[in-house]
C-alpha cells in the first residue's frame, strides 16, 4: 500500500525531540522520508549517531546531543539546528518518560523532575522556534501527550500530572500563536509498543486486557504515531489547531 505523500514537508526543517529510539526515531524516520531536513535532540547518544548515521544516505539528518531538562542546552541545541539546517518550520516535542513511582518516595526534587522531563521543555522548545515559524508566515507544533490521565493509570503521578498539562500548554499556545499562522496540536498515544514499553511491561496478562479494552484488536506501534505527526505538521492539516488528537486504538 502505498503511504502518503505531503509535498508541503519537502525541505522543512523539523526538529523532533527525543527522537533516538521509539516514538521519536518513527517520527524522525517519517520526515526523512517526506524529503524534510530533521534536526533531533536525544539524550542516548550512541542510538541517535546510529540513527543519524544510517538516514544520512536518505535525507538531511542532523542531531544535537541534549539532556532537556537543561534549557540552555536546549536553546544552544535549537540554534546549532537551525544554522546547520536553516530556519525551524516544524517542532515536535515528544520527549518524555514514563517512570514509575510510588508515592511515599516521591520527594519535591523528584517532582519537579518530572516537570522538567514531561513538560517543561515543550514549551522552551515552543519559545525558541516561533519566531522562526512567524518569520516564514507559518509553521507547525505537534505536542505528545499521553492518554494514561485520560484512563486514569496510577503508579505515577508526577508523569500523569505533566502529561495532563500538555493540553492545557497546547490551548495557550495556539491562541498565541495563532495570529502568526502557527498551529499547535497534542497528539496522544495511546499504548504504543516501544522496544522499552515491551521490555518493561508487556506481560501475557497486560496483553490480554489491552485488546480487551480498545476497540481495535491489535497493538499499536510508533509509525501509527508518526504517520499522524506527519498530517498535523503537513498544509493538509492546514484548518487544524488547538485541539487533541487521540491514537489509541480506541481505548479511551
Amino acid at each position: 500500500m502505498q503511504d502518503a505523500t505531503y509535498p508541503s514537508l519537502h525541505d522543512k526543517v523539523v526538529v523532533v525531540t527525543g527522537g533516538g529510539s521509539g516514538i521519536g526515531e518513527a517520527i524522525v524516520r517519517r520526515f526523512v522520508g517526506q524529503g524534510s531536513k530533521v534536526g533531533f535532540m536525544d539524550i542516548k547518544v550512541e542510538e541517535s549517531r546510529a540513527l543519524a548515521g544510517e538516514l544520512s544516505g536518505s535525507g538531511t539528518v542532523h542531531f544535537e546531543e541534549c539532556d532537556l531538562t537543561d534549557i540552555d542546552r536546549l536553546r544552544a541545541s535549537i540554534a546549532a539546528i537551525r544554522d546547520k539546517l536553516g530556519p525551524v518550520g516544524i517542532l515536535v516535542n515528544n520527549a518524555a518518560h514514563d517512570e514509575r513511582h510510588d508515592i511515599d518516595t516521591v520527594t519535591p526534587e523528584y517532582w519537579d523532575n518530572r516537570m522538567a522531563v514531561n513538560l517543561r521543555h515543550q514549551f522552551f522548545a515552543a519559545q525558541a522556534v516561533y519566531k522562526d515559524m512567524e518569520a516564514a508566515g507559518g509553521g507547525a507544533i505537534v505536542n505528545l501527550g499521553s492518554v494514561s490521565w485520560m484512563i486514569g493509570q496510577g503508579g505515577m503521578p508526577g508523569y500523569t500530572t505533566a502529561k495532563s498539562a500538555v493540553q492545557g500548554l497546547t490551548r495557550g499556545l495556539a491562541r498565541d500563536f495563532g495570529p502568526y499562522n502557527i498551529r499547535v496540536n497534542t497528539l496522544v498515544p495511546g499504548w504504543i509498543m516501544t522496544q522499552r514499553q515491551i521490555d518493561l511491561w508487556l506481560t501475557p496478562e497486560a496483553e490480554a486486557d489491552l485488546i480487551e479494552r480498545q476497540c481495535l484488536k491489535r497493538k499499536l506501534y510508533p509509525d501509527d504515531i508518526a504517520k499522524v505527526a506527519l498530517f498535523l505538521a503537513s498544509d493538509e492539516a492546514g484548518g487544524c489547531t488547538n485541539q487533541t488528537y487521540i491514537v489509541d486504538g480506541g481505548w479511551v
